[in-house]
């Protein structure tokens, strides 16, 4: 009976408690100052939290042992003991305060004293009942060493500087697990006095109390009598410092994505971190006589993706250059970055080879009229040479041959968002800066490159799968190929052959995007890199990589305001230079292999083809077995022609005797065009046979198609009424075209040679253009003509 009273007098306690606890919950958390660590834990940059008070959060893993005795052995000698309230304690402080026996204290356990300052009261009786009550709410809720960590957390040290860490690295400029046993025990006494033992204020009273504790410590033998000693002799010579803000706009990035999380773990290293900042605000200042004010750095871990440095502006302070604006984060105009990866997606496709020629003539894409940087053609060019100068004209045409949707669905998997957004409105000029990117995205894409062409999205914060992400490439570095990307989930954008490849053209030195005085500079870092520059001269970019770090710079001004300086080879490689120098200097020379799926084979030298009948000339291009295109040769084309080299026979009207067998070049008719155009040499085939009876078009199949060059199909003209404007005639036609026969609505408007630029006075209203050539062949375009 007894038993079953007891019973349930403990159950009607119990729910009681229960009860009471719900009714009557704790106090919230207290509100901590953010911080953002870097990857060494180190901290990166702090906050104040929204109280205006600097109270960064204390880990457990940060509460020495020796910081646990100080504390426990001033503050709470049985805290280990008690649930919450030390009723000896409260009896002897009773006594000396009624007695008047002693100094008068309060019997304050460590979880009293967490209790009060989670809510503070006035200090009466009353309070001091529900101080306790709470006590020993807080021990039902939490262990002893998070009630430990709360106290650390909230104990104060004068003006806004509240807890153990913020006090640890305001002070003494480390995080508490770094101090010594001195600090340490200076950190442990001030709680009691914070308005009179004020570090850096009154030191040489600090420094009294320290010692007399660091004896009294020894005489309990809480500590070795030797760290004692050095203890007692190290000297408190301590001012208050800054909070760190290295890293301000990834911090501020961080603390906006996790607004609960005091504690966040950046990917980013200190080292790396401090010397890319400083480069870039040199670096920046040198600039500022040129107009430019500004500049944004990446660098990136190729292994796993992880951000290392971060700078988004070159003074976050510099309100007058908008320093607060995150350069990595702002879209801009890619220039011609992305034209690595366009020839890479060619290459997959079979477009292109290294050593392939492509036509660098004045071309009309439709209504577009691309320009090479220079204004100037070179008629052709192989691929490898157009993208290490970057030529515009045949970066245009490549794309035109992948296609912008397949262009622009890639970059939407490579994570580039204004180009997903924009891909329905972009055209051809996407390859020429004509969209939007910001270097975040770019440095991606090339740390892509940079791993054989697998893609993963870039890293900031540092969770646990990058921790053994991290373990787990060091550990395999020695065993793995240079282009693995085994720890990282991704998706294969271009396949390593093609990545070997644009890396390959990347790498070279001899090129007109290398900036002047790095030509024979023994700084010039081992790395494939691309520069850009948009139109207007308004960003300059320069990303690189090499076996481990992928570098993005972009330097501009964050108004949109250009200026004639700036350049992606002047002013953005020399600080990508200077990083890879400063980061990796002693990178491998040769960091890339190619890959089994590459092989070699002879090319005509000439155009990059397979070697036809007529290809003396010949030497070695890389090539994808089965993918690349096998198109043979047909730079010169054999002809019959008579004796003496006036006219050409097609196979149904050769004589029997009297003719010879003799090689034309048999260039592409806009680059004949433009080789004539520009006075150069060429040569075309005879005339043919007139007494041919044979219908031309039809006598040997050959020739290449005839195309009308100006005006433009499916175009608008507007013309003035009052002025005698004409329109321009021109056309491409194969070298075996000699005339070429002009009409205007059906009508016959005059012969010409196939290289002459014709001009007439078009009638409004919808006109038909047609244009035949001596062998058959003709074309229609259709125009629309209005007068004002």
């Amino acid at each position: 009976m007894f038993r079953s009273v007891k019973a349930q007098c403990l159950a009607v306690s119990f729910i009681a408690c229960f009860a009471l606890d719900r009714l009557f919950p704790l106090p919230p958390a207290p509100r901590y100052s953010p911080i953002v660590l870097a990857a060494d834990g180190s901290v990166l940059h702090a906050f104040l939290n929204p109280t205006q008070k600097w109270r960064m959060k204390t880990e457990l893993a940060e509460i020495t042992p020796a910081l646990q005795q100080a504390i426990i052995n001033k503050e709470d000698r049985y805290f280990h003991y008690h649930f919450g309230v030390n009723p000896l304690a409260i009896m002897q402080a009773a006594g000396r305060n009624i007695f008047q026996t002693g100094r008068t204290t309060g019997a304050s356990t460590i979880t009293m004293q967490v209790a009060r300052l989670l809510e503070p009261k006035e200090r009466t009786f009353g309070n001091k009942l529900l101080e306790m009550l709470r006590a020993m709410q807080l021990e039902a809720h939490y262990s002893k060493a998070e009630i430990l960590q709360l106290y650390l957390n909230l104990v104060p040290y004068g003006g806004n500087i509240e807890g153990v860490k913020s006090a640890a690295l305001l002070y003494f400029q480390q995080p508490p697990d770094y101090l010594s046993l001195a600090q340490t025990v200076t950190l442990a006494i001030i709680p009691n006095q914070p308005r009179v033992l004020v570090l850096g204020k009154n030191n040489d009273r600090i420094l009294a109390e320290r010692n007399r504790w660091l004896r009294q410590f020894q005489q309990q033998h809480l500590f070795p009598d030797q760290d004692i000693e050095d203890a007692i002799n190290e000297p408190l010579d301590v001012q208050r410092h800054a909070a760190p803000t290295l890293a301000p706009h990834l911090a501020r990035r961080l603390v906006t994505q996790f607004p609960s999380q005091p504690i966040i773990h950046s990917t980013l290293r200190r080292n790396p971190q401090a010397k890319a900042e400083d480069l870039t605000r040199n670096y920046v200042r040198r600039l500022h006589e040129l107009g430019i004010s500004q500049a944004a750095v990446l660098v990136v871990n190729n292994r796993t993706r992880a951000v290392e440095a971060y700078v988004g502006s070159a003074d976050f302070q510099d309100a007058a250059s908008s320093g607060q604006v995150d350069g990595v984060r702002a879209v801009r105009s890619p220039g011609s970055t992305l034209k690595p990866f366009l020839y890479a997606l060619a290459v997959d496709r079979g477009i292109v080879t290294p050593k392939l020629k492509l036509p660098d003539v004045p071309t009309n894409f439709s209504g577009f009229r691309p320009e090479n940087f220079d204004k100037s053609c070179a008629g052709e060019v192989t691929v490898e040479r157009a993208l290490t100068y970057s030529l515009n004209i045949p970066a245009v045409r490549v794309l035109a041959d992948v296609g912008v949707p397949v262009f622009t669905d890639k970059l939407r998997l490579a994570g580039f968002k204004s180009v997903a957004k924009a891909a329905p409105r972009l055209g051809l000029s996407t390859i020429l800066g004509g969209c939007g990117a910001t270097l975040e995205e770019l440095t991606g894409l090339y740390a892509a490159l940079a791993d054989g062409g697998q893609y993963a999205p870039l890293a900031l914060v540092l969770n646990e799968e990058l921790r053994l992400r991290n373990e787990e490439w060091k550990a395999k570095r020695k065993e793995s190929p240079p282009n693995s990307s085994f720890l990282i989930p991704h998706s294969s954008l271009v396949s390593p052959a093609a990545a070997f490849l644009i890396t390959d053209i990347l790498a070279q030195r001899t090129r007109p995007d290398l900036p002047m005085g790095y030509q024979n500079s023994r700084h010039l870092p081992k790395i494939a890199w691309k520069t850009g520059t948009s139109y207007g001269r308004r960003d300059a970019w320069s990303i690189g990589y090499n076996q481990d770090y992928t570098i993005g710079v972009w330097v501009g001004n964050f108004s949109g305001q250009g200026s004639p300086a700036l350049t992606g080879a002047d002013v953005a490689s020399p600080l990508l230079f200077d990083l890879f120098n400063a980061l990796a200097y002693n990178s491998p020379n040769r960091w890339t292999t190619p890959p089994a799926t590459l092989d070699f084979r002879l090319v005509c030298a000439e155009t990059g083809l397979v070697p036809g009948e007529h290809c003396p000339n010949q030497l070695i291009d890389y090539y994808l077995p089965g993918m690349s295109t096998a198109r043979r040769c047909e730079h010169q084309k054999e002809a019959l022609v008579s004796a003496d080299g006036t006219i050409s026979y097609c196979r149904a009207c050769v004589p029997a005797a009297g003719f010879k067998r003799q090689l034309f070049p048999n260039p592409l008719p806009e680059v004949l065009a433009f080789r004539e155009a520009q006075g150069l040499p060429s040569s075309r085939l005879p005339p043919h046979n007139p007494a041919c009876r044979l219908v031309r078009g039809t006598d040997d199949g050959a020739g290449a198609a005839l195309a009308i060059t100006s005006p433009l199909d499916h175009a608008e003209y507007v013309l003035d009424r009052h002025d005698k404007q004409q329109m321009l005639l021109s056309c491409a036609a194969g070298s075996e075209v000699r005339q070429v026969f002009w009409y205007v609505n059906d009508r016959f408007l005059r012969a010409a040679s196939a290289t002459e630029r014709v001009f007439f006075r078009p009638p409004s209203g919808a006109v038909k253009i047609s244009c035949a050539d001596d062998h058959g062949r003709n074309v229609d375009i259709q125009l629309q003509v209005a007068e004002l």
